[in-house]
């Protein structure tokens, strides 16, 4: 049971939750009661955790070293060798084997999305992470794969390309503010821990943070009245407080706070940030399914 547990753990299911964004296609195109639509993005949202998690695998196996210097980091499974590489290997070549086939069975695109999406996280962990910026990008163009698994999987009327942009610029958002908290965090080990942090100073976090942010809220705010299909009254305009306000609240935790270096943590676990997502959810849906 100690090494079911441990495995667990390494397989990170915690943030399984960034693979959520496979069902914003499905909710805001009108979709989500509909059972023919509903069950394959389920079974995309199943394939794609278990290729973040054989990606989580192989990205612990390369970064082992750099996060025993890392304060939480290094309790992870691997860092602490509480699973051999060997191990380790093995099940994440297996998930693959086994899900990406799947994938390929629901619908040929998104086998390929999924491929696409698991090889340039391989990418990522050899090479592509240690260039400055792009570092951040490739994190932020796998949230785009996960969204464009969602469209595959729903035969969208309503989407808009908007949210392409909107889901993007979070991404990066979330990006800078994760390199901004592992350098503070480390200070002079920053390097050894992530050998692109030598490349970030606080400064240019700062900016490209702000950059983001200020991107996100016009983004989102012209998406709710000039997407097509929007509702005519212009109701989803409601929704632009929520997301001015839970941007702010991220952006006041990873400043004052100190916080923000497992935004998914960050999200199950501030109160506030957690109700300010929920509050736009269940706003958002209000509007889509009952204006």
């Amino acid at each position: 049971m100690r090494k079911i547990s441990t495995l667990l753990r390494a397989l990170r299911p915690r943030q399984w939750i960034k693979n959520l964004v496979i069902f914003v296609p499905l909710v805001f195109d009108v979709k989500l009661l509909q059972v023919q639509y509903l069950v394959p993005t389920l079974l995309a949202f199943g394939v794609f955790c278990a290729l973040a998690s054989s990606v989580y695998l192989i990205n612990d196996l390369v970064d082992a070293d750099g996060d025993r210097l890392h304060p939480t980091k290094k309790n992870r499974p691997i860092a602490a060798r509480l699973i051999t590489p060997r191990s380790a290997v093995g099940i994440a070549l297996l998930l693959p084997l086994l899900t990406l086939p799947a994938a390929y069975a629901i619908k040929p695109l998104l086998g390929l999305l999924a491929a696409a999406y698991w090889a340039q996280n391989l990418l990522y962990s050899y090479r592509l992470k240690h260039i400055v910026i792009l570092d951040v990008m490739i994190v932020a163009a796998g949230f785009l794969l996960r969204l464009g698994a969602g469209v595959t999987v729903v035969n969208v009327e309503r989407f808009s390309p908007w949210m392409f942009i909107c889901v993007g610029l979070g991404a990066l958002l979330v990006g800078f503010g994760k390199r901004r908290h592992e350098l503070t965090l480390m200070e002079a080990r920053a390097s050894k821990h992530r050998s692109v942090l030598q490349e970030y100073t606080l400064p240019f976090l700062d900016l490209a943070i702000n950059m983001a942010a200020a991107a996100i809220l016009i983004a989102y705010s012209l998406y709710t009245f000039s997407a097509p299909n929007m509702p005519a009254n212009h109701m989803m305009m409601l929704t632009i407080a929520p997301v001015w306000y839970g941007t702010l609240r991220y952006l006041y935790l990873l400043h004052v706070s100190g916080k923000g270096g497992a935004p998914e943590d960050l999200l199950l676990e501030d109160r506030q940030l957690l109700a300010t997502v929920s509050v736009w959810v269940l706003g958002a849906v209000l509007v889509l399914y009952l204006a």
